[in-house]
């Protein structure tokens, strides 16, 4: 249900001067009833000047009055000729200026990342255009030279699920076009619960990657046939006993 401006000011008229539940005031003004409450009890919106829902075209007296009838009557918006057709403007996700600087940097990140992901759901991630990601593709941004990759989720840019959902979207993309994929691009695929949940896979030092069938066991056996031999019997040094009973 749609719901009036300034609401907690309406709510604070409304409270003021009527006899609407807390709950009514609630419901129509879209807080806690608790909330309602509290600025009745001068808790809470202290200080706060009342909106006249009435005045403003939000509300009728014969819609009050009923709601005062019947406490299970829940207040409807007056209807406003003036907003009929209105839609939510489409178009890139808007970025707050503290933020605007750091949207290159998690362009950066997704492309190196994630270059699976199209132009059109980068767009929407971070609030950019298509031209500007382009350039960052191609490494014709007037500012490459000084940018990292930062993850948008860690600069507050997109959530999380929205990230997985784009990327799991070019998942099934990928699947129904039948590409291959590498291992890598299915591990960037993964979802973040899904990579969370994976057993861990031990893996060979690259140091000795390449050697994982060497064994040592051939050696060990012969070590244990062919003792280590002292260097006194190789040389068949005669005991300095049997020297000494020789001599008369």
């Amino acid at each position: 249900m749609d719901k009036p401006i300034m609401a907690k000011a309406t709510a604070v008229w409304l409270v003021d001067n009527t006899t609407l539940t807390f709950k009514q005031v609630a419901d129509f003004c879209g807080l806690h009833e608790l909330e309602v409450q509290g600025i009745a009890d001068g808790d809470v919106a202290a200080g706060v000047k009342g909106f006249d829902p009435i005045a403003n075209n939000q509300l009728t007296q014969e819609e009050i009055d009923k709601a005062e009838a019947s406490p299970l009557h829940k207040l409807k918006l007056k209807f406003n000729a003036a907003a009929v057709g209105e839609q939510k403007r489409r178009g890139p996700r808007y970025t707050p200026l503290s933020k605007r600087q750091d949207r290159p940097n998690s362009i950066l990140w997704l492309v190196k990342f994630h270059p699976e992901l199209t132009d059109g759901q980068i767009a929407k991630l971070v609030g950019t255009t298509k031209p500007t990601i382009q350039s960052i593709r191609n490494r014709e941004h007037w500012n490459i030279a000084n940018m990292q990759p930062i993850d948008p989720v860690a600069l507050g840019l997109c959530k999380q699920s929205e990230l997985d959902a784009a990327v799991q979207k070019a998942a099934a993309k990928k699947a129904a076009e039948g590409e291959a994929m590498s291992d890598d691009e299915r591990r960037k695929l993964l979802s973040t619960e899904q990579s969370l949940e994976m057993d861990a896979e031990p893996r060979i030092p690259t140091a000795i990657s390449g050697l994982e069938t060497f064994s040592l066991s051939d050696d060990e056996e012969e070590e244990k046939e062919d003792p280590l031999v002292d260097a006194d019997s190789f040389f068949n040094l005669p005991d300095s006993k049997d020297d000494e009973d020789e001599q008369p």
